[in-house]
């Protein structure tokens, strides 16, 4: 699956409990076609203890989403995009924002 994101774009959340929220991405987990946003549907951990090593205690740390549930905002016109894939004359693949037509990497 090709990913039309990649890690530090600025992302909307467009489904679920955290709709309406931005974030840039901080790791994506291509193999099960996920991603996790920072301060995103944020997950509770409970720890055990380890000498010298963590505390004891509830963590809070951002779980995956779907790649499915996230929109790319684009750098240029900082609208919610889709994105195309354009090919420049070096041979080079880019990506391309669909509402202002302007190359996002």
């Amino acid at each position: 699956m090709a990913a039309h994101i990649r890690k530090n774009d600025t992302v909307l959340v467009i489904s679920g409990k955290d709709r309406g929220k931005r974030g840039p991405v901080e790791r994506i987990i291509p193999k099960d076609g996920r991603l996790v946003v920072a301060g995103v549907n944020m997950i509770k951990r409970h720890t055990k203890g380890r000498p010298g090593v963590r505390q004891a205690g509830i963590i809070e740390r951002p779980g995956a989403l779907s790649l499915s549930n996230v929109i790319l905002i684009c750098t240029h016109c900082s609208k919610p995009t889709r994105v195309g894939l354009t090919i420049l004359e070096n041979g080079r693949k880019v990506r391309r924002c669909k509402k202002c037509n302007e190359t996002i990497d």
